[in-house]
């Protein structure tokens, strides 16, 4: 049997439809796999991944809303289609609210049970794609952005576009979230490819030194100058200028950078002649600059200039579809560059909790503090501890201490959890039901 065909769980406690399902998924050349008992199924769904859950409402001690519960406990990105003799709008819903990702009604012809299940399978694959990108000659995850989430495809579908073009490009959005391996990319696809990909980071730049380390300076132009010497425009000639954190680049310099952009000649420090040169700017900032304008700390002119086509790049915190599988590309390069033998893997909590966290430090603060808590652990799973040690994780005792003596009943402490993890979420509930592993409806009702 095929090993890319599709997955498919059958769970039924009438062994007739089970077998008759299982026959014609068989011909529509589904893999698959068939259960009357409930436990029997949740233990063969620990055990391996299924590509989908095919499930009755109704099942011996364990209706199928509390199983899809049960089943998103094991797998939280589970796809779970019901099926229901007793079919009604409000069962409809709430089976969605549940998480299923289809509901039908018996009888149902098979014709329809191969169309919801192509829906369900191909909406999977539309969200599960990641959009790989890098170096033309560079296949590792070291060189892929992970992409399920709206947000981050719509913009990098944004910048292929921007990279085909020698426009000036803005790129805006919080510290922490890819900034300059946006720029890089966008470089490695457009036509200067070939050129130099010069970065340099303003803020780090000597304030004394920016017009020299932009522009070069020749012999004799300041103390210690005791050679003509290339700036960074004439380094990334034929290619492009990387300028980060440009909201740091001293005001008195910024109308040299506005007259090369729009002239594309440069004059060096101490120089009589102008130099042409040839470079695609891109700029980056997590600060608004429309306020350093109103706070008279960066020219509106040079702004128009170099936000010309602008590129907004989501926090994490809006990615959380993308959370799975960044965790995991990142836990496979920490391990191994840490020399583990084998990638450390990660808990359900852990991962519970990286969802609801908000992230304020984003990809990098992730990233360390996965590389902290890897190069730390004493276990081949990263439990919560781990992450207590690598984080500001708060130790329960302390949380659970200062509850005490503030006199909180369990009641108390089971609604503040709840709203911290809303709070995480963005408001999610259906996020926030998954974290929590109660259904969506046990939610509303705490919630009141």
């Amino acid at each position: 049997m095929s090993s890319d065909q599709p997955r498919v769980l059958v769970i039924d406690d009438d062994p007739g439809i089970v077998d008759y399902l299982l026959d014609m998924l068989r011909q529509a050349d589904y893999s698959v796999a068939g259960y009357t008992d409930t436990t029997d199924a949740l233990n063969a769904i620990a055990a391996e991944p299924f590509d989908l859950v095919i499930s009755d409402v109704e099942m011996p001690g364990m209706r199928g809303l509390d199983l899809i519960a049960a089943i998103h406990r094991l797998r939280p990105e589970q796809l779970v289609l019901l099926i229901t003799a007793f079919g009604s709008i409000e069962l409809a819903m709430q089976s969605v609210r549940a998480g299923a990702c289809e509901f039908l009604t018996k009888p149902f012809r098979i014709e329809e049970l191969y169309a919801a299940i192509e829906r369900a399978l191909l909406d999977r694959q539309m969200r599960r794609t990641a959009v790989r990108i890098g170096s033309a000659n560079a296949n590792n995850d070291e060189n892929a952005f992970i992409a399920y989430s709206p947000r981050m495809r719509q913009m990098l579908a944004l910048a292929k576009r921007a990279a085909a073009v020698d426009s000036t490009i803005l790129l805006t959005g919080e510290s922490g979230t890819g900034k300059s391996a946006v720029a890089r990319w966008i470089h490695e696809l457009s036509p200067r490819r070939q050129g130099p990909f010069v970065s340099v980071n303003c803020a780090a730049l000597p304030q004394t030194l920016v017009e020299s380390e932009l522009f070069g300076a020749r012999k004799g132009a300041y103390t210690d100058s005791h050679q003509n010497r290339h700036g960074l425009f004439v380094q990334a000639d034929s290619g492009t200028l990387f300028l980060d954190e440009i909201a740091e680049l001293p005001l008195e310099i910024q109308p040299k950078l506005l007259q090369a952009l729009e002239s594309g000649k440069i004059r060096a420090l101490g120089d009589t002649q102008e130099t042409a040169v040839n470079i695609r700017l891109i700029a980056a900032t997590h600060q608004p600059l429309e306020q350093r304008i109103n706070e008279r700390q960066f020219r509106a002119d040079l702004y128009h200039r170099l936000n010309v086509i602008n590129l907004e790049i989501p926090p994490l915190r809006e990615r959380k579809e993308d959370m799975d599988e960044l965790v995991n590309v990142l836990s496979r390069q920490i391990s191994l560059r840490l020399g583990k033998m084998m990638p450390v893997n990660i808990s359900a909590e852990v991962l519970r909790w990286i969802r609801a966290y908000h992230w304020p430090g984003n990809v990098r603060e992730l990233s360390n503090m996965l590389e902290r808590a890897i190069a730390l652990t004493e276990h081949d799973t990263l439990l919560l501890e781990d992450l207590a040690q690598a984080s500001r994780l708060p130790k329960s005792e302390d949380f659970l201490q200062n509850a005490m003596t503030k006199g909180w009943t369990l009641e108390n402490l089971e609604l503040a959890y709840i709203r911290h993890v809303l709070d995480a979420t963005g408001g999610s509930k259906i996020q926030a039901a998954r974290i929590l592993g109660m259904d969506r409806s046990t939610l509303y009702r705490k919630l009141g």
